[in-house]
C-alpha cells in the first residue's frame, strides 16, 4: 500500500463526501473524515489489497459513524427534528433566502425524497450520488455484489421517479 499521506491526499474528498452524505453537517463530516484517517493508520496493516483503498476506507467511516451515532444518540434525535416539516416552516427567510429557495426547489424536493427512501436504497443512492462510488465499490461496503448494488440503485431511482410524477 501507498505511504499514508498520499492516501489521505488521494481519498480524503471521497471519504468527507461520503460522510456528508451521512451526516449532512461538515464539521462533523470532518471530524469524522480525520477520525476514519487515524483508524485506517492503525490497522493499516491489516488492508489485503482484496478491495480498492477507496472501499476500504469508506468501510471504516461506516463503521466510525457507526460508533459515534451509537455514542451519540441525540444527535440522532435532533437531525430528525431539524428535519421535520414544522421545523423548515417556522424557520426565517429573507429577501436573499426566498430566491436561493427558487432555485433550490428540485433539489430540495429531490433531497426530501432521497431522505425518505428506506434503507440501503437509501445509502446505495448517495454514495453513488454523491459519494461517487462505482457499483462494485458499494457492493463491497455492503458485502453485496456489483450487481446487487445496481439493482438496488435502479430500483431506488425508479421509485423516485414515480413519486415525482405523482
Amino acid at each position: 500500500m501507498q505511504p499514508m499521506d498520499e492516501v489521505y491526499r488521494e481519498y480524503a474528498r471521497v471519504v468527507f463526501g461520503f460522510l456528508l452524505t451521512q451526516t449532512r453537517n461538515e464539521d462533523l463530516a470532518e471530524e469524522l473524515t480525520q477520525e476514519t484517517f487515524f483508524q485506517a493508520i492503525r490497522s493499516s496493516d491489516r488492508f489485503d489489497e482484496s478491495c480498492k483503498v477507496s472501499t476500504w476506507l469508506c468501510g471504516i467511516a461506516k463503521n466510525v459513524l457507526l460508533t459515534y451515532k451509537r455514542k451519540h444518540p441525540e444527535n440522532e434525535q435532533l437531525d430528525e427534528a431539524l428535519a421535520s416539516e414544522e421545523f423548515q416552516k417556522s424557520a426565517p427567510s429573507g429577501p436573499s433566502a426566498e430566491h436561493e429557495a427558487l432555485d433550490n426547489l428540485g433539489r430540495l424536493e429531490l433531497m426530501k425524497r432521497l431522505h425518505a427512501l428506506p434503507e440501503p436504497a437509501r445509502e446505495v443512492m448517495y454514495l453513488r450520488a454523491f459519494g461517487g462510488l462505482s457499483f462494485s465499490e458499494i457492493g463491497e461496503i455492503h458485502g453485496k455484489s456489483e450487481n446487487w448494488a445496481r439493482v438496488t440503485f435502479f430500483r431506488a431511482k425508479e421509485k423516485l421517479r414515480k413519486d415525482v410524477e405523482r
